[in-house]
């Protein structure tokens, strides 16, 4: 990729700050969109919520990015939580799509946050993106999500949705919660732990996002996630063996959804989701198996 100008929003999270080091390291100049006030060239100030962008700072981009949205797991999903988790996904991308296409030179290329919750439970069956979204909270929440984008491709900018698996992380996301557990020799599986977990490295993640904005042939839905998806209970052997822990402990479903409420039909859900068009547009995992991840998280 030749020096490009980029805008990521969501810069501080997981995701946003590993492909903001990524960038930056390779030599392309970061604009980072912030809550306040900004405070240099190098930042936009947006309001996602109020749908409040600062188009102009865009001007110049070539791409921008959009990971933004309050963490799926990190709280209850108590009917105001949910409303905070769809707020600023669904708001704050159709801010960001209309600020996109009102400027006189757009970016080439819109990647928009999306997940696999998309599909919801799909049992034990192989979904590629052309696969329809399934029933409850998060598959409604990723098609109003995705459908957020519609003003960036009415405009003829390329859009891309960037549909996230699981991401192996030491901090943050799913397995900033299980490593520590694990650690203490407190892990196991959940439920029966036959329910497929579609996981991706945060290295091939970082990769995938920049595949999306190098690739002009891609645009619509494409599955970030490693090409061998596993259940809970193959997960639950490899965090075993290469933490060397005992993980003698099982949570049974019915205790899962007391503490966890409704996010316990996504835990105990199965989502066995392929990167199909990722492959077939030539990208190539560093760490395709679940004990790659695992290690390279380590």
């Amino acid at each position: 990729m030749e020096r490009s100008r980029i805008a990521v929003a969501g810069a501080s999270g997981l995701i946003g700050s590993a492909l903001v080091r990524s960038l930056v390291s390779d030599g392309h100049e970061v604009v980072r969109l912030v809550r306040r006030a900004a405070r240099g060239g190098d930042e936009v100030c947006w309001d996602p919520e109020r749908q409040y962008v600062d188009a102009a700072g865009l001007a110049g981009c070539d791409a921008v990015v959009n990971l933004a949205g309050a963490g799926v797991g990190d709280h209850r999903w108590t009917e105001a939580y949910k409303k905070t988790m769809r707020d600023g996904r669904v708001l704050g991308t159709a801010a960001l799509a209309e600020a996109v296409a009102s400027l006189d030179t757009p970016p080439r290329v819109f990647v928009c946050g999306s997940a696999i919750g998309f599909y919801g439970d799909t049992g034990d069956g192989e979904v590629d993106e052309s696969a329809p979204p399934g029933d409850g909270f998060l598959p409604e929440l990723c098609v109003a999500w995705e459908e957020a984008a519609a003003a960036a491709q009415e405009a003829g900018i390329r859009t891309v949705f960037a549909r996230t698996g699981l991401v192996v992380a030491r901090r943050g996301g799913a397995w900033g919660r299980l490593f520590p557990l694990f650690k203490a020799g407190l892990g196991g599986r959940l439920g029966d732990g036959r329910q497929y977990w579609s996981f991706v490295a945060l290295h091939d993640e970082v990769a995938a996002l920049r595949h999306l904005v190098d690739t002009e042939s891609l645009s619509g839905p494409v599955n970030l996630t490693a090409p061998q998806p596993v259940t809970n209970r193959e997960i639950t052997a490899v965090m075993g063996r290469v933490l060397h822990r005992p993980t003698p402990f099982a949570v049974p479903a019915p205790v899962l959804r007391v503490v966890l409420g409704e996010m316990a039909g996504d835990v105990l859900g199965s989502a066995r989701v392929v990167p199909k068009r990722l492959l077939e547009s030539g990208f190539s995992f560093a760490f395709p198996g679940i004990e790659d991840a695992v290690r390279a998280a380590l």
